[in-house]
């Protein structure tokens, strides 16, 4: 699992992924398909590549939208759930070759 498939589930399920890294902080990933490091004020000691690799808890948070009164809970999940989803969200590359 690449940070472009986190990426890209993230855009499709409309969803923020957030997950630690090894200096303690934490990487999300937005609903628009942005990797954040909040508080990251330098050019980073770190790859976020590298760092997903080593991650093995998830928590995904749905985007609730403007004016919800019961927005969906945020849930944890492990690695081999994270990478299940990642995989079987379709890409538009993958449609468009099968369909040829």
């Amino acid at each position: 699992m690449m940070l472009a498939d986190l990426r890209k589930l993230s855009i499709r399920k409309q969803v923020k992924v957030r997950f630690r890294l090894q200096n303690g902080q934490e990487c999300v990933v937005t609903e628009h398909g942005v990797a954040q490091v909040p508080g990251l004020k330098t050019v980073p000691d770190f790859n976020l590549e590298r760092e997903l690799a080593s991650s093995s808890e998830f928590l995904l948070e749905p985007v609730a939208p403007a004016g919800a009164k019961n927005p969906p809970k945020p849930r944890s999940i492990g690695r081999e759930e994270m990478e299940q989803l990642a995989m079987a969200a379709p890409t538009a590359g993958r449609e468009e070759r099968e369909e040829e």
